[in-house]
């Protein structure tokens, strides 16, 4: 199974009313016909980003497949294809990852989806991601299974549900040290770009859910 965390950009922040009523109305027809089983896209000004499930074989589905007929609400974003709208994110943390072998919905893993994002200063971003891995492979499962945080550019994406659960995890990190700080929070902190209210994580609006039942 595959967690995949894209990024677009709208070209006025009043433009999502106009997306929504594109994509809802057929967005679970177009996840089966993709394999997708579950999709939360989160709203921040102008910017919206989407978490979605699929199988782990073969390439994973494509955002523009499942959120189409967007050209006049998102801007083109530089540096992939011509046309490319979503961004794609990359994983630097979670808290625990699919087993193939293994079911990643239970009857217990269903929860709220929330979303956050933080800004990291440019010089501390590969200092971030060697601790956030470092947690990653000695300690995994450590926090709520579906926790994920992706990173485009110096922007960070988490996302989680609530309520939390907490699994510990079927397998072993890669990591046999315990070096993970202790005082986590002292030594996160210096990372952050804080919002204007000094906090390091903003949250943001989840606009958009679905999910497919399994069997289905």
């Amino acid at each position: 199974m595959k967690r995949c965390q894209f990024r677009a950009q709208m070209k006025t922040e009043a433009d999502i009313k106009s997306f929504l009523e594109q994509n809802q109305p057929s967005l679970q027809e177009r996840m089966t016909g993709n394999g997708v089983s579950r999709l939360s896209l989160f709203q921040w000004d102008s910017q919206l980003f989407v978490y979605y499930e699929c199988p782990g074989e073969g390439p994973a589905a494509d955002p523009h497949m499942l959120l189409p007929g967007a050209p006049e609400v998102l801007r083109v974003w530089p540096g992939g294809a011509e046309d490319r709208r979503w961004a794609p994110m990359a994983d630097i943390f979670h808290y625990q990852a699919p087993v193939e072998e293994l079911p990643w919905r239970t009857a217990q893993g269903s929860g709220t989806p929330y979303g956050r994002l933080a800004r990291l200063e440019p010089d501390k971003i590969a200092s971030y991601i060697f601790y956030h891995y470092q947690y990653q492979e000695e300690k995994p499962g450590d926090g709520c299974k579906y926790g994920i945080i992706s990173l485009h550019e110096d922007l960070m994406f988490f996302y989680s549900e609530k309520p939390y659960l907490v699994e510990k995890a079927p397998y072993r990190g890669k990591l046999t040290t315990s070096n993970t700080p202790t005082d986590w929070g002292a030594v996160m902190d210096p990372h952050f770009v804080k919002w204007p209210d000094s906090r390091p994580w903003l949250d943001i609006p989840l606009v958009l859910h679905a999910e497919i039942e399994q069997g289905r």
